[in-house]
């Protein structure tokens, strides 16, 4: 499995978001993006996912090019978005909300083995989830994309606003869900997260990609400051 995205350009309406980011994720691999906010962090997953068309650039799945595709054939492809504020059907159970994203396929992903991952939300498979805390909701938004057997889980801020407690948990999901051969693709404010978690770190800063490399690399000098606006 490999992604790769080269010198990708997308506009909402007049204005010009992304102007040339450039990144890749391999085979079991955890890759964050990183940036202040308005970089283009979120307009990068949403062109990779088929939520906005790239007006320049190339995105390749395994070398199959990705512009153009509609959201659900790319999703079918192997790539599954949990958005930033997770997009889980409020009216809706925790079992219905995943029972409308299963789909027949041969990744080992079912609603058995989600309740296992995430047992918070399997102890309240009846209620809707809108009544769910912030972690439950954003477990639920993770079980429900891995059940569409991903190959390339794009993670959309999955920590921002919980518990550290939550936090920890999560970042031992991601590590389980790395193992089992999907690759993750995370944009990401907590930096000890990232620390703990990523293989690399893309930067990007006013739409442009400024750095790509391990996080050893990203600690040098005053990289962290100068691109994140965090002392470190």
């Amino acid at each position: 499995m490999t992604l790769t995205v080269r010198n990708l350009q997308a506009y909402y309406g007049k204005s010009h978001i992304l102007q040339g980011v450039d990144l890749s994720v391999g085979e079991r691999e955890i890759v964050t993006l990183l940036g202040r906010n308005g970089a283009g962090k979120t307009t990068s997953m949403r062109c990779i996912a088929g939520l906005v068309a790239p007006r320049g650039g190339a995105i390749e799945f395994d070398g199959r090019p990705l512009a153009g595709l509609p959201a659900h054939a790319i999703n079918r492809l192997g790539i599954a978005l949990v958005p930033e504020h997770r997009g889980i059907f409020s009216a809706l159970t925790v079992h219905e909300n995943l029972a409308i994203a299963a789909r027949p396929g041969d990744s080992g992903w079912t609603i058995p083995r989600v309740y296992e991952l995430f047992p918070r939300p399997g102890e309240r498979r009846g209620n809707g989830g809108g009544k769910l805390s912030g972690g439950e909701q954003q477990m639920l938004s993770i079980a429900r994309a891995l059940l569409t057997h991903p190959r390339l889980l794009l993670l959309d801020e999955p920590t921002e606003g919980l518990a550290p407690v939550i936090v920890k948990l999560l970042v031992e999901t991601f590590r389980t869900i790395r193992d089992s051969g999907v690759s993750i693709l995370m944009v990401e404010q907590n930096l000890k997260v990232c620390a703990e978690l990523a293989d690399r770190h893309h930067v990007v800063e006013l739409g442009r990609s400024v750095f790509s490399g391990t996080y050893a690399e990203l600690s040098q000098g005053s990289l962290i400051a100068r691109y994140l606006g965090v002392e470190t």
